[in-house]
């Protein structure tokens, strides 16, 4: 054997040695924690209706394939075969990266470390290494350097990247169909009763609506969680302000800003606290802390906040009322949300309030239900959206490894996010309706509207994508929408069609 040679068998051996590394790593990673990563293959919106068979499937093709790439005999099969493993990877991740609306977790070890565009570059390497390998096979086999040269070999590396990468696309499609469900109640789409009248972009998509008051929205932000940006009803004038608080030693995780006009509030369910300030002085007081962990709060005036807790001994969800005077006991209904599967997944959702009713709504996630409760937590009624998902389509598992309950796949979202002003309820809904068309959906969010005065549902009306991006959350006062979608703030005007069934008058 020539020394060319020998190098090119060194290189063979060290290009299979790094696939069996990567492959016996992968392997078992994924099989010492099974539990969990079969969960999160059900979570991916590509493999959710196959993570049974894949979450087996993928670890012994991955040790097939060291077999391969072990013994000389069939190294170049084991090469060709990890090939194909890594393009239907790496197609896995481009359609998670391009066509995903979540990004999940399901890959063992170390390359959790990894973001995905990292683990996409990190896959086109290991392609370039299989190729590279067979290549320098085939060399060592015909002694002169070729590609694959007769029409036969040709004809099988195109056949077999092709069908590894529609197997993926595939999949993909049917899974997707799988976790479809179309309806049949038909919406009533007026003419034109939300018109676009400003676009502001912003520096990046961290911002979140903290509220709006006195014509001015504020912004607060998930990256610089004590800086509020403020914009006029135009979006133009732009002005940012640092909140200080008067207790900087808490361990804070995730404080979030709430503008209630002549108020704002700081909170952070996880410490928990509470601290109040006045808008323009934007210095705030702990005024609760200690009292009740929560994970949604809302202020319903200067005294009070209406919170989603969790319910001591059961880690179950409870709605409760938190009083801001004297740091007092919350008080609590456990009436007001109803359990479907476990407490917790099931009675996911938003929380909103109306000062006009003196009424704050619940509104359900993964079912087509909201309750509207007095500010003495008392329940007015249970009103219902307009589709027909009434049982949240959960599957809930425990990984007794972790501790932690998790969702098996990706649950069908069915309120997307809501807004309230006066009476009228604003629901971006997630479920397609009789007669919608797909491609509209894919372009555009859409809201439906409901008159929480007498329970019934209006009219629905569409808000279109900007640059590719839908809509992450939104606020209404007055005949003002304002959208957030991608790096956007987005202003719409509403017609008569909407604004005509704002209530003249006011509960108590």
């Amino acid at each position: 054997m020539s020394v060319h040679a020998k190098i090119r068998n060194l290189f063979i051996e060290g290009i299979c040695l790094l696939f069996v590394l990567l492959f016996v790593y992968a392997a078992v990673s994924k099989l010492l924690d099974f539990e969990n990563f079969k969960v999160q293959l059900g979570q991916s919106p590509l493999l959710s209706s196959f993570a049974e068979y894949v979450s087996w499937g993928v670890p012994v093709l991955e040790l097939s394939i060291v077999v391969l790439l072990i013994v000389p005999k069939f190294r170049f099969a084991g090469l060709f075969a990890a090939f194909s493993l890594m393009v239907m990877f790496t197609t896995y991740i481009i359609i998670i990266l391009n066509y995903s609306s979540f990004v999940p977790c399901s890959c063992g070890g170390i390359l959790e470390k990894m973001s995905w565009k990292e683990h996409l570059i990190f896959n086109f390497c290991f392609l370039l290494l299989a190729v590279v390998g067979m290549l320098l096979f085939k060399w060592n086999q015909q002694n002169a350097f070729c590609s694959f040269n007769s029409k036969l070999e040709v004809g099988v590396f195109c056949t077999s990247t092709f069908c590894s990468i529609s197997l993926v696309v595939v999949l993909f499609l049917l899974s997707e169909n799988n976790m479809h469900y179309r309806n049949d109640f038909i919406r009533r789409f007026p003419h034109f009763p939300a018109v676009k009248a400003k676009v502001a972009n912003l520096p990046f998509n961290s911002f979140y609506i903290a509220g709006i008051a006195d014509d001015k929205l504020y912004l607060g932000s998930t990256s610089a969680q004590l800086l509020l940006t403020v914009l006029d009803s135009n979006l133009q004038k732009k002005e940012e302000y640092h909140i200080e608080l008067d207790h900087k030693e808490l361990p804070f995780r995730a404080l979030t800003v709430q503008v209630d006009s002549p108020y704002f509030y700081v909170s952070d369910g996880t410490v928990p606290c509470v601290f109040k300030g006045k808008i323009g002085d934007w210095k705030a007081h702990l005024v609760n802390t200690g009292n009740a962990y929560f994970t949604l709060s809302v202020p319903i005036d200067s005294t009070a906040l209406i919170v989603r807790a969790l319910q001591r001994g059961t880690a179950k969800s409870i709605i409760g009322r938190m009083n801001l005077l004297e740091n007092s006991e919350t008080l609590f209904n456990s009436q007001i949300l109803e359990e479907q599967i476990d407490g917790l997944f099931d009675t996911d959702g938003h929380l909103v309030y109306s000062k006009k009713m003196k009424r704050f709504i619940y509104l359900y996630a993964y079912r087509n239900q909201f309750t509207v409760v007095d500010r003495n937590l008392m329940i007015d009624f249970r009103g219902k959206t307009i589709d027909s998902i009434g049982h949240a389509k959960l599957e809930v598992v425990t990984i007794p490894s972790h501790g932690v309950r998790k969702l098996r796949k990706p649950a069908l979202v069915v309120n997307k996010a809501c807004a309230v002003f006066d009476n009228l309820l604003f629901v971006n809904s997630e479920i397609m309706g009789r007669y919608e068309s797909i491609k509209m959906w894919k372009s555009a969010s859409i809201i439906d509207l409901y008159n929480l005065s007498d329970n019934s549902y209006l009219l629905s009306f569409y808000l279109y994508d900007e640059e590719g991006k839908k809509m992450k959350s939104f606020a209404v006062q007055n005949n003002q929408l304002y959208a957030l979608i991608g790096n956007q703030i987005v202003r719409y005007t509403m017609g008569a069609a909407i604004t005509a069934h704002y209530s003249t008058t006011t509960k108590k």
